[in-house]
């Protein structure tokens, strides 16, 4: 089992900080990111939580999954790897959507 967690719905005002003191309890905590926004620095509302062992991360997601933090029921779970070969984006040619009808060609 990964020792690195994906932790979401968390409140906005939430630091990395608070999120490595929440998961504290359940053992060494290797490293805690809250997720923000390059442009603005907000947190996006989801974050990492890396623990040193399986065993804390067994227990941290059985019992923060649902949990009430910061006025919001947290998501807690093992992260999971991402795929080689980077994410895509959008940004360049194609992706049109439906346009309508199109006029006939004659």
């Amino acid at each position: 089992m990964s020792t690195k967690l994906f932790v979401g719905n968390l409140p906005y005002t939430m630091t990395s900080e608070d999120l490595k003191e929440t998961f504290g309890p359940f053992g060494p905590v290797v490293s805690a990111k809250v997720i923000t926004d390059r442009e603005t620095g907000r947190s996006r509302g989801f974050g990492f939580v890396e623990l040193q062992t399986p065993d804390a991360c067994q227990r941290a997601v059985r019992e923060l999954n649902g949990a009430d933090l910061g006025g919001r029921a947290a998501t807690v779970r093992v992260a999971e790897d991402r795929p080689p070969g980077g994410g895509g984006g959008g940004r360049g040619m194609g992706g049109g959507g439906d346009r309508g009808p199109r006029a006939p060609r004659w």
